[in-house]
Formats: C-alpha cells, structure tokens, sequence
C-alpha cells in the first residue's frame, strides 16, 4: 500500500512542479492551428470524395 501511495505523491509532484503548461496565449494559438489544419483536410478528403464519385459515375455510365 505503501508504494501506490509513493506513486502517487510522486505522480502529483512530477505535474505540479516539473511539467511546463502552455499559456492561455501558446493554447489559443494551438487550438486555431489545429482548427485550421482539420478544415484542410476535411477540404482535401471532400474533393478526393468527389473524384472517386466522379470517375465511378463514369464507370458506371460506360458499363450498365
């Protein structure tokens, strides 16, 4: 019992004392990276989405 309590003392001072939390600002920042990268890709993956579509209906209108 004695070393899960250890480890948890230890667990508690490693993210009180030696971890480094970003600012309000650096998450902000982060948050709209991460906003604008997923946009893209939603984008990207909408027009590949689109391309399949297109060459499919093409395939399909050939053969049936």
């Amino acid at each position: 019992m004695k070393k899960i309590i250890d480890s948890i003392k230890d667990s508690y001072n490693e993210l009180v004392y030696k971890v480094s939390w970003p600012t309000r600002k650096d998450l902000s920042a982060s948050a709209v990276v991460v906003m604008f990268a997923s946009l893209i890709i939603a984008v990207l993956i909408f027009v590949i989405d689109l391309g399949f579509e297109g060459i499919m209906r093409f395939i399909y209108e050939k053969i049936f």
